[in-house]
């Protein structure tokens, strides 16, 4: 089983991709969620939290707010940092031990996790590729805001990660988001095409899509 991590700038795709596999008939584990998880009270990084960035990141019920976490750490990058030192290796343990159960079943071609942060985390050598999603970054501000997210946050959002060209010199697999839904779905079709046919070889070869 071919273990693959699926990533890309915010905005720029990654999540619909990850729709997309999954409706394809591949198990994609999402690793933010994860992340999130390990912050609520009781969970193994909650108090490393509070202890880091103390009592203001919590809400009413003592649960980590995590809009106020990340007031907290973006634009700041020694914090960020910090933040991603107690999060990131407990997401990788937690990750292997999920692709490690999906291996056992021996039923899937290839297994994905979805992470904003594959290669800032290091995790990619604990996989086999990994495929990026992305989009113009002009697209990535215009979808932001239209979440709601002021221009100056959503231009800090993406100076915080990577640069799209690093992670797709680095990529294995590219997804071009800038165009229609059905040309991305056209892209993870034949995606799932390739992976379904390397089964046996192991790893990715680079191929696919890019600016």
């Amino acid at each position: 089983m071919l273990r693959l991590g699926l990533t890309g700038g915010i905005a720029s795709g990654k999540s619909a991709v990850a729709e997309m596999l999954r409706d394809l008939g591949f198990p994609v584990l999402n690793a933010d969620s994860l992340a999130h998880e390990l912050i609520e009270p009781g969970r193994p990084a909650y108090s490393e939290v509070i202890q880091a960035f103390g009592p203001g990141v919590l809400d009413g019920e003592r649960r980590v707010d995590r809009s106020k976490l990340a007031a907290a750490v973006f634009g700041d990058r020694a914090k960020l940092d910090r933040l991603n030192a107690i999060v990131h290796p407990r997401v990788k343990e937690m990750m292997q031990r999920q692709f490690a159960e999906w291996e056992s079943a021996g039923t899937h071609a290839a297994a994905i996790v979805e992470a904003a942060l594959i290669f800032e985390a290091g995790h990619e050598d604990a996989l086999d590729g990994v495929v990026v999603a992305w989009c113009r970054p002009e697209q990535q501000l215009e979808r932001l805001k239209a979440r709601g997210m002021s221009e100056e946050e959503g231009q800090r959002r993406i100076a915080a990660q990577m640069p799209a060209e690093e992670k797709l010199r680095r990529a294995t697999e590219k997804i071009d988001c800038s165009g229609t839904l059905e040309e991305t779905r056209k892209q993870v079709k034949a995606l799932a095409e390739r992976l379904r046919a390397r089964k046996s070889n192991g790893r990715v070869e680079k191929e696919g899509t890019g600016p």
